[in-house]
């Protein structure tokens, strides 16, 4: 039997994965968290096999809560299930210990076996992403300006492109706006960058934000 625990903040999304995975008999939901703390208490707590993570929650979130779920249950399954399609955002995730990367257009049809596979130790990733694992090895960081973002930066880069305000990414991050502004600072040093304009205009030419996004 394969425990998991569910996180995702929306009861919605919870609600429908619960569905798709009441058919499978070797499947056990075992618990369900609705931010990052909730699932560092679960973490901690044990008694599961494999942790079903939304990269976007409100409270410690996306690579950096990967992070510290690996350093804190290192031999625990973690497979990510987003709005994110883009192949970079699953890199980082892969990259910090993720053994799967699924999108949430994909869950109806796909959950059940990426968490069988995961859950034996397998990875799980799209053809897309293990080409770009590939690349991020053959070719050094700098030959795209966002790989030279750490993964926080990167997070925040992502939530400025999508257009959120300095303050909202604050609330949704936990962190005070100057730190915020502070990381943006930073992002558009790195990147050559002298306006939000020259940063979305770099991400759609780069597929790092999908045009449904709001």
């Amino acid at each position: 039997m394969i425990r998991i625990v569910i996180a995702d903040d929306h009861t919605i999304m919870r609600e429908g994965l619960k569905r798709i995975l009441d058919g499978a008999p070797d499947i056990d939901i075992v618990g369900e968290a609705v931010d990052g703390f909730d699932v560092l208490n679960h973490i901690r707590q044990g008694g599961f096999d494999l942790l079903l993570l939304d990269l976007s929650m409100p409270g410690r979130s996306g690579v950096e809560l990967i992070r510290q779920i690996k350093s804190e249950a290192p031999k625990l399954a973690v497979l990510i299930l987003t709005m994110h399609e883009e192949e970079q955002y699953a890199v980082r995730a892969i990259r910090a210990g993720a053994q799967g990367y699924l999108t949430k257009e994909s869950a109806g049809t796909q959950l059940v076996g990426a968490i069988r596979r995961v859950a034996a130790g397998r990875p799980y990733i799209s053809t897309e992403v293990a080409e770009q694992l590939a690349l991020n090895i053959m070719m050094p960081n700098e030959s795209l300006l966002h790989k030279q973002l750490s993964d926080r930066e990167f997070e925040v880069f992502s939530l400025l492109v999508a257009g959120k305000s300095i303050t909202e990414i604050a609330n949704g991050l936990h962190l005070s706006v100057k730190t915020v502004s502070t990381h943006k600072t930073r992002i558009m040093q790195k990147m050559g960058m002298n306006s939000l304009s020259e940063m979305v205009q770099y991400a759609v030419a780069h597929r790092l934000l999908s045009p449904f996004k709001s």
